[in-house]
């Protein structure tokens, strides 16, 4: 054989290797930040190559809706939080968690990825236990300042443990710490590429009017439950917020299944709704400040929109102090104020300061556009198709 026949040879070889389908699973979930940053690596892995992708995630909840509305195969499995505290709870969570683990291993094996990719929460355990038993490669990513329990759980079966802020390494023992690798939290694209004259026309539509051009985008969001501080604020509040704002309030489902506000439409310049999901990135691009909790998918959205924030995050007894630290970090950048617990008085004043300070506000706006990520999904994607040579 010639060396012309070998080199054609060698290039059929590498052509095939290259087009050869790679079988990648994704797991995570029980809210939404578990489940839209995982989206943003798959569209990025989608960029770059053509995966076979699908996804193991809780049996009821909102993990089945979202993952097939993005095209993806999804298997449902048995979920049992894990709990800190004492709960008679966490019984019979060990025999989901136990039988979520069985499920997962059956669907592993019958699968065989290459690869599984942790979005954490509870009810990633079990799949990234089984993957590692079954000599399947683990990635995890963390989004929050300190991890969570299932991080830290995972991060002892994980190859590569990425998080959103350098600081996370610091939580972790120094075994693991050479697995660590920041790249920030991973934004859809729709937020990245959000245009706020769309946002604008929607909101208009929604409304019915046309928002007044003295008025700046004052846009509260409390999540897909809506949060109970913020709706009574904005209840407190309302009246003087619209003198300044046209204010759009996200209340959450937990009030209706209908746009409606605790405080009632009081004023044309309030437009109440209940949710937003596809529209959210244009409005985020069309506000002038965020009003809201400082969960990874809040500070890290926004941040991608480049939009100041004020933040008041969930805190106390029933939570681990995450949104706190990541509330902490976004005003350490400059991109955000945080309040806890504030009085009407008090986050009425903070906000009042803030519209008559332009400069404050547009410092508030540059340093949010700069502590964004956007890159954060590609340099997962680029890691994971250079590990498994999947570039095309």
């Amino acid at each position: 054989m010639n060396a012309g026949m070998r080199g054609m040879i060698t290039a059929d070889i590498i052509t095939a290797k290259r087009r050869t389908v790679i079988k990648i699973a994704f797991t995570g979930g029980g809210t939404g930040g578990h489940i839209y940053p995982a989206l943003a690596v798959i569209a990025a892995l989608k960029e770059i190559s053509n995966p076979d992708i699908f996804w193991i995630g809780q049996k009821t909840g909102m993990d089945k809706s979202i993952v097939e509305a993005a095209g993806l195969r999804f298997y449902g499995i048995s979920a049992g939080k894990l709990r800190r505290y004492f709960s008679l709870r966490n019984i019979a969570d060990i025999f989901n968690i136990i039988r979520g683990f069985i499920e997962a291993r059956k669907i592993l094996a019958k699968e065989m990825p290459a690869l599984l990719f942790s979005k954490g929460g509870f009810v990633s355990v079990p799949p990234v236990i089984a993957a590692a038993s079954l000599k399947i490669s683990v990635h995890t990513h963390e989004s929050d300042v300190s991890p969570g329990l299932a991080t830290k759980i995972n991060t002892f079966f994980a190859e590569r443990v990425w998080t959103a802020y350098e600081k996370t390494e610091l939580f972790f023992k120094p075994q693991f710490r050479k697995k660590v690798r920041r790249c920030g939290n991973p934004v859809r694209s729709v937020f990245l590429e959000a245009n706020a004259l769309r946002g604008r026309i929607f909101l208009e539509k929604k409304a019915g009017q046309t928002i007044p051009e003295d008025k700046k985008i004052l846009l509260v969001l409390g999540g897909s439950q809506g949060a109970k501080e913020i709706n009574d604020l904005v209840t407190a509040c309302l009246g003087d917020f619209t003198k300044y704002f046209f204010v759009v309030h996200q209340t959450g489902y937990v009030l209706g299944d209908t746009d409606t506000s605790p405080a009632g439409n009081v004023s044309k310049n309030y437009l109440p709704l209940a949710y937003m999901k596809d529209e959210l990135p244009d409005v985020l691009a069309a506000a002038h400040l965020v009003l809201g909790r400082s969960g990874a998918g809040t500070v890290w959205e926004a941040a991608a929109a480049g939009v100041p924030m004020l933040l008041i995050p969930l805190c106390g007894s029933g939570t681990r102090g995450d949104q706190v630290e990541n509330a902490r970090y976004f005003t350490g950048e400059g991109a955000a104020l945080m309040l806890i617990h504030p009085k009407p008085e008090e986050l009425m004043q903070t906000i009042l300061d803030l519209i008559k300070d332009e400069n404050g506000l547009a410092a508030l706006a540059a340093a949010s556009k700069r502590a964004g990520k956007p890159d954060a999904a590609k340099i997962i994607a680029d890691e994971i198709c250079l590990k498994f040579d999947m570039n095309v």
